[in-house]
């Protein structure tokens, strides 16, 4: 098995699923911001980094579609902190 990612629009989430486990962002989309208010990892991937690849990707779709993020979520927060390189994003 692989790791996917994905927009789960319909339940305004991003995704990203590793090894048949999920790890998702909880997001509203409001004027030109992405808010982000919450990100949560299956029990099993938690400490190994999944939840960092999920926002390395959520990072990535905010760039390529020219969205702001505000992270209400704490872990959002703290791993954006820690990310100097995408300061630039922060709303």
């Amino acid at each position: 098995m692989g790791t996917t990612f994905q927009d789960a629009a319909a339940r305004s989430r991003f995704e990203l699923e590793e090894d048949g486990k999920l790890v998702f962002a909880d997001y509203r989309r409001r004027d030109g911001m992405l808010v982000i208010t919450h990100v949560e990892a299956d029990p099993a991937l938690r400490g190994r980094g999944a939840a960092g690849r999920l926002m390395e990707e959520l990072t990535r779709v905010a760039r390529r579609d020219g969205l702001k993020l505000r992270p209400f979520c704490s872990y959002a927060a703290a791993w954006l902190r820690r990310h100097r390189e995408h300061q630039d994003l922060l709303a």
